[in-house]
């Protein structure tokens, strides 16, 4: 399996907003994301859906410094 087949396993969340939101980052902004970027992003992906949710759809910002700049990146590259 392709890193990209992988990740976009990995975007597959419990919701559709979850689900379309991080396979349009993986499609649109991942390609960009430096090294530091690509492995924010997968500590990302191992987060639970309820703290994706908060973050990424109500605008709330995590504790952990390198997960608040891909959530901002993330909602940044969606217009949120």
């Amino acid at each position: 399996m392709s890193e990209t087949a992988r990740l976009r396993w990995r975007c597959r969340r419990g919701t559709k907003e979850l689900d379309a939101l991080l396979v349009r980052f993986l499609e649109g902004g991942h390609a960009a994301l430096d090294e530091q970027g690509r492995v924010a992003f997968d500590r990302l992906l191992e987060c639970e859906d309820d703290d994706l949710i908060d973050w990424l759809l109500k605008g709330e910002v995590p504790r952990d410094g390198t997960l608040a700049e891909i959530t901002r990146q993330i909602r940044a590259a969606s217009g949120l």
